[in-house]
């Protein structure tokens, strides 16, 4: 009951995060339901597409951990302290709210489902979703049911992981375990080239590289900023891009390695023209992108009382603005190469 107060209780941004929630776990459950209406209707081939919904799977569970860590419900408080919520409360209740708005999602991907292939209402847009959604053979409830409870379950246990603070690896020191990660994922992509039995492990090991090595690039970024002699708002960027490595560093690799994942499949010619394909390839980037977003708001907010202190003392907020956007054109103008070579090495493995 907390949590559902805590969650009907938050502000208007911390509801519209939870809602993206809902959809990319209705996103992915419709995925799955579909992939497994085709896997009961054509056994044979359907593996390799069970195992590639792993990657929207993943970014929806990732994409769901760190809003609950942005939540602010969930942060240790004196008062609520007091009143006996701490910090192994307050982490069941972070649990159980992304516990509740995956649930929703999964719902809502099975009521979809279902009206599509014309079991709660008669088959809607003249039968249209009939053919995809195997409408007519039977579908195993049950499986699907087990399937859909993947997101929420996954999305929770993430969740109380994540809250429970433990300290992350220096950003220099993930660095080589990130290149190591990075360099066995193309080793990968070579070794399967044309093939498919290596491309998800290929690229799940490239994605972890680059999580890895993320916050090495962010902190680069900022050291870049404050060459030479800086003034105070190129100081003001680097430093507080430096600071902010840890967080946001790891969705930056992500969404690079999506970015470069998505690039590669569009000029290779992997991405076809099934509906389903192109539905996880969307859901993927769209989930790499608002995962960064959120950790961008969650350093945002972890930063307030520095901008306040730094409000008091007299700087101007022009300058804070402006060492703002000089931390984001950083971060562009370093990630950009990165994925740019990060597509040109996928693509030469791919097609050695």
């Amino acid at each position: 009951m907390l949590s559902l107060r805590l969650a009907r209780g938050g502000r208007p941004l911390v509801q519209l995060r939870r809602l993206l929630v809902a959809g990319a776990s209705a996103g992915t459950g419709f995925l799955l339901l579909a992939v497994l209406a085709g896997a009961v209707a054509r056994p044979e081939g359907s593996v390799p597409r069970l195992l590639w919904c792993l990657v929207p799977f993943a970014l929806t569970v990732h994409f769901a951990v760190v809003v609950a860590r942005a939540d602010p419900a969930a942060r240790p408080r004196e008062d609520l302290g007091a009143a006996g919520l701490g910090p192994g409360r307050l982490t069941l209740v972070a649990a159980i709210s992304t516990a509740i708005a995956c649930t929703l999602g999964s719902a809502l991907a099975l009521l979809c489902f279902l009206h599509l292939r014309g079991d709660l209402t008669g088959l809607p847009f003249d039968g249209a979703g009939a053919a995809p959604l195997r409408a007519d053979r039977p579908f195993p409830v049950a499986a699907g049911l087990t399937l859909l409870a993947l997101v929420p379950l996954a999305g929770a246990a993430g969740a109380a992981l994540s809250l429970r603070r433990r300290a992350a690896l220096p950003p220099q020191q993930a660095l080589p375990w990130g290149v190591a990660a990075f360099a066995c994922g193309l080793a990968a992509l070579a070794y399967a080239g044309g093939g498919t039995a290596g491309r998800l492990p290929g690229w799940a090991l490239t994605t972890l590289g680059l999580a890895l090595a993320g916050p090495a690039l962010a902190y680069g970024c900022g050291a870049l900023v404050q060459l030479g002699r800086p003034g105070a708002v190129r100081l003001l960027a680097g430093r507080g891009l430096q600071e902010e490595a840890g967080r946001i560093g790891r969705p930056l690799g992500v969404l690079c390695a999506v970015a470069a994942a998505l690039l590669t499949a569009a000029r290779t010619g992997l991405l076809t023209s099934d509906p389903l394909t192109a539905g996880a390839a969307v859901l993927a980037g769209v989930c790499a992108a608002a995962t960064l977003l959120t950790a961008a708001v969650e350093s945002r907010q972890a930063r307030a009382r520095t901008r306040e202190g730094l409000l008091e003392l007299g700087t101007p907020a022009g300058a804070l603005r402006s060492a703002a956007v000089l931390r984001t054109a950083a971060l562009a103008a370093g990630c950009l190469p990165v994925l740019w070579g990060v597509t040109e090495l996928a693509e030469r493995a791919l097609t050695r």
